[in-house]
This record gives structure tokens, C-alpha cells and sequence, in this order.
């Protein structure tokens, strides 16, 4: 045992694959992709260290191919959820107890792990998993995983170094704890970083996790388990239980011991969530800790002295990367009159160039929208934008779901700033543009930040300054993260801490130290080394 004081190495962000042709790294994960589109999986749920095969099965299919299964999980009940509360509670002591340095040392293997051996895995079965290209699978499942392990043990180390002042004769310590009970868990299907992100940080600061992923998203959540695993996770530490909203809602929201909900998803259903904890509150051990990042209408707004270029690239980037379902997508832009036709004739003309396909041809930019529901709602709302007389298709509009769930990147000009497709999240590849006359910037603003309730992430294209000033103070709240002359899609962790408020969250802002303090609860501990031993003051004495 060693009483020296621990370093954690001080965290780099992971470098990104190039997967250039005639590269090492292609041809690796072109094969991974081949075995893996080859095999039928079975994955169980994962409980106390036991794989738990519930017989109740649902298919797990490829998105551009839904033809083409993956393999088939297991489907938790009520009973599993009681399972995996026990399990938690069964491993808690032992975990917390453990010394921080050895917690954290089991995220940094998984850190190396998935930057080694595991990272063709988990690309792959991000790509034909959730369909996502080569580019959109590195970014996420390898490096922003990667990135959140290693930053989230610095983050751990830099907390708990933050102590109190102490005044002659006492020592006042903080002593960080992990909560009392269970953290709930819920991912979705977009990133692969998020789904692992979610139970693997309050885990670290010594917290017990059941963790519900998207049933969209069960291939690379199957890997992300195996990755734990690998780790040396500790039985019980995280439970995977595939299961259907009701069931967890049901069964784990109204439970004494719940202490947290580690969230991301829709808006509707956090309110849900929270509303189901708040009719709860007189049952619960602690108030538990609600963290959640939720929908958004991430905008792009364009001055008259943008560079007409640079915005085209942004917003083909920010709107159609990963089919535009990024909870950080550009989804609506305001573009001045003056510089439109400019902008018009670069995006038209890039879009042209865009491929569209099966993320395993590397020359397609644009892959398949996750599945049927998502892709019967977005293209309704190109359905509505066709036959309306305050809206034009200016550019895709189509969509055809007969092999894979393929919407074409399309682009809306709305007469009205708060048109539908301009205020409400679709989630899809679908941009809408509102054209604004040069001489209604304020009016036009106001629109930007009160015609629709989220406030996620928004950009501003201006080379003049002043403006740049101006549009940014008064967007001040419209959005949690802020670029500047960059497309509103990207965060890095530990560069740019992701998360916004009103109806896109609580800001608790992952891939920074904030969402870390969510987890711990803080016991403030005084010592006096020579206490008095009789109680009078000096004021009670005598004239």
C-alpha cells in the first residue's frame, strides 16, 4: 500500500483516424466490418457479473439494410430490474470503498483498451448498428469514449484536490462521497460516446449504475459492456438492462434507493422522468440527482458580413452529418438577404457532390436514419414543407425506406421565421431557411431566440466584429454552447463542456468537471486540534 499522492497523466483528446484508402487502419475495419456484418449475436442482459438470457428476444438490424440482422437481444422485465437493483446494492460497498486511484485506473485501461484492440469493434458496430460513416463512427465511438475516460479521471483527481481553508488550530477537510443508492442511466442511439459516458461517470466517483441504452443502439452497447468488462469492472458496478420505457418507469423511478437519472433523450420523455420523481419525493432516501441533456433546434445565424463560403460548409457539415441526428445538428439558419443567393449557389451546388449509401462504401458522406418511426416522422415533415404555401423544397425531398431508411438531405427556404419546420426538432436531414431582410437583424434575432423552446447549441457567421459582439450578447441564452464562425456541431471533451438549458436540459455540461460533481456528494469536515473546556466568552466577564 503506498501513502504517496496520486497523479493521473495528465489527459490528451485522443488523435482521429484518417481511414485514408490504401491505410492500415481501412483495411482493419473494413474487415471487422465484413465478420461482423457475418455474424448473429445473442446479446444478454449483463447483471451482478451474470449474463441473463430472458428469452423475450427483439432483432437487432442494420438501418441502411434492415434486411441484414445483427443479432438479437434479450429484453429485460420487472423481474431483471429487481435483479439489477440488488446487484447494486450488493457491489456498493466494495466499490466505494475502493481506493479513487484504482477506480479511476479501471476507466483508464478501458481508455487504452478502446484506443487498441477494441476500437475496430466498437467503429464497426457503431457503423452498422446506428449507420453512421467511417468519419461520424471515430469521432464518437473511438474518440470522444476515449477522451471522456481519460478526462473524466483527471477531472476526479482536480475535485478532489479542491479543499478547504483552515484557520490556526483546526483542519477543515472535504471528504467527496459517492450518493446513496443507485444511478439511472438512460442513452440513446446517436453516439456511442454518450452511451458509454452515461453510466461510466458517476461509476468512477463510486456510485453503482443500472444502465437502460436505446434499443437502437444494442450492438456497440453490447461491445461497451465487453470493453467494461475487460477493464476489470467489478461485478454489479454497471448492469445493462435492455428494457422499454414503461418497464423502467414503472419499476426503478418510484424505488427508495434511486439517488440519480444520467439522461439523454427527448425532451417529452425527461419531463416524464422528472414528473415521476416528483410525485415520489416523499419516498426517497435523498432528493435524487436529475441530470439530462434533451432536445434541441440548434441554429445557425448569419450577419451580412459572413463569408459567404465558410457558412455554405457549415451549415452542409452542421445539418446533414450523421443524418442530422446530433442533438447539436443545424436545423435552422437566418440568412441575410444580401449575401443569400451566395450561400444558395455554394450549399446547392456541394450537395450535388453528396453521396448517399451504406456506411461500408467509405465514399458515402450520408448514411440511413435510425429507423421506421424516425424516418416516417421526418419525412413528414418534407411532406408538409411540399404542399405548403409558406415553405420550398430547395434542394433533396426525397426518401424511400424499401432497403434502408434513406432520406435524402433536404433543404426547406421558410417565409416565416417561426414556420414549423423552423421551430420544432426533427431530428433528421432536414435544414430549414429562413431568408431575413438585411434592415430586421433585431427583429430577426428575436425570432432566433424566442420562436422555439430549446437552447442546445447555435452559431453566429460574421467577420464583422461589432456584430459578432452584438449577436452573441443577445443570443446570450439561447444556447448552452456557442461557436463562433464554426458550424454548432463538434464538442470536444474537455475543450468544449456540451449541454444547454430551457427545454434542451439541465446544462450540466459532460466532458467537463460540472457533470462530475453531479455524483458526489461533499461532507464538510472540521478538526480542532485543542478544543476549549470551558464554555464562557470574554464578553461575560465583569466591568
Amino acid at each position: 500500500m503506498s501513502d504517496a499522492t496520486i497523479k493521473v497523466p495528465a489527459p490528451i483528446n485522443e488523435p482521429i483516424r484518417a481511414y485514408e484508402p490504401g491505410s492500415s487502419h481501412r483495411e482493419s475495419l473494413k474487415r471487422k466490418l465484413n465478420s461482423m456484418a457475418d455474424e448473429r449475436i445473442e446479446i444478454p442482459c449483463f447483471i451482478g457479473g451474470a449474463e441473463i438470457r430472458t428469452g423475450q428476444k427483439k432483432q437487432v438490424a442494420m438501418p441502411h439494410s434492415h434486411k441484414e440482422v445483427l443479432g438479437e437481444y434479450h429484453v429485460a422485465g420487472v423481474q431483471e430490474m429487481k435483479l439489477a437493483v440488488e446487484a447494486a446494492r450488493k457491489a456498493k460497498p466494495a466499490w466505494e470503498a475502493m481506493k479513487w486511484q484504482d477506480r479511476v485506473a479501471i476507466f483508464l485501461k478501458a481508455a487504452d483498451l478502446l484506443a487498441g484492440p477494441f476500437r475496430d469493434a466498437l467503429n464497426a458496430a457503431t457503423m452498422l448498428g446506428q449507420s453512421k460513416n467511417v468519419f461520424q463512427a471515430e469521432i464518437d465511438s473511438a474518440c470522444e469514449l476515449i477522451d471522456f475516460f481519460r478526462f473524466n479521471a483527471y477531472f476526479y483527481q482536480q475535485i478532489l484536490e479542491v479543499q478547504p481553508i483552515s484557520s490556526p488550530g483546526t483542519w477543515n477537510q472535504m471528504d467527496y462521497r459517492p450518493l446513496e443508492g443507485f444511478v439511472l442511466a438512460v442513452t440513446p442511439f446517436n453516439f456511442t460516446s454518450i452511451a458509454g459516458n452515461l453510466p461510466a461517470t458517476p461509476a468512477l466517483v463510486g456510485n453503482t449504475v443500472i444502465w437502460k441504452p436505446s434499443s437502437t443502439q444494442m450492438l456497440s452497447a453490447h461491445y461497451i459492456m465487453q470493453l467494461f468488462r475487460e477493464a476489470g469492472l467489478p461485478d454489479g458496478v454497471i448492469n445493462l438492462v435492455p428494457s422499454t420505457g414503461p418497464t423502467v418507469a414503472e419499476t426503478l423511478l418510484p424505488m427508495r434507493d434511486l439517488a440519480g437519472v444520467h439522461f439523454t433523450g427527448s425532451t417529452a420523455t425527461f419531463h416524464s422522468i422528472w414528473r415521476t420523481v416528483g410525485q415520489n419525493l416523499d419516498h426517497y432516501k435523498s432528493y435524487p440527482r436529475m441530470v439530462g441533456e434533451t432536445g434541441g433546434k440548434d441554429f445557425v445565424f448569419a450577419h451580412s458580413s459572413a463569408d459567404a463560403d465558410a457558412l455554405a460548409v457549415a451549415l452542409l457539415r452542421g445539418a446533414f452529418e450523421f443524418q442530422g441526428q446530433k442533438c447539436s445538428a443545424a436545423s435552422r439558419a437566418y440568412i441575410p438577404k444580401s449575401i443569400w443567393k451566395k450561400v444558395e449557389t455554394r450549399l446547392l451546388d456541394d450537395l450535388r457532390s453528396v453521396k448517399m449509401g451504406d456506411p461500408r462504401d467509405f465514399r458515402n458522406f450520408v448514411n440511413a436514419v435510425i429507423d421506421d418511426k424516425a424516418f416516417k416522422k421526418i419525412s413528414g415533415y418534407i411532406e408538409h414543407a411540399k404542399s405548403s404555401a409558406d415553405a420550398k423544397i430547395l434542394a433533396g425531398g426525397k426518401f424511400d425506406s424499401t432497403k434502408g431508411y434513406f432520406i435524402e438531405p433536404t433543404v426547406i427556404l421558410a417565409n416565416r421565421p417561426d414556420y414549423k419546420s423552423m421551430v420544432e426538432e426533427i431530428f433528421g436531414p432536414v435544414l430549414t431557411i429562413h431568408v431575413y431582410d438585411d434592415n430586421k437583424l433585431e427583429e430577426t434575432l428575436r425570432a432566433c431566440d424566442e420562436d422555439s423552446p430549446y437552447a442546445l447549441t447555435g452559431a453566429v457567421f460574421a467577420q464583422d466584429r461589432y456584430a459578432v459582439q452584438h449577436i452573441s450578447a443577445r443570443l446570450r441564452h439561447a444556447a448552452g454552447n456557442f461557436y463562433i464562425n464554426d458550424k454548432p456541431t463538434g464538442a470536444v471533451v474537455g475543450q468544449q463542456p456540451f449541454g444547454g438549458a430551457r427545454a434542451s436540459g439541465t446544462d450540466d455540461k459532460a466532458g467537463s468537471h460540472l457533470n462530475l460533481y453531479r455524483w458526489l456528494a461533499a461532507r464538510a469536515i472540521k478538526e480542532t486540534f485543542v478544543p476549549p473546556k470551558d464554555y464562557r466568552y470574554p464578553f461575560l466577564n465583569a466591568e
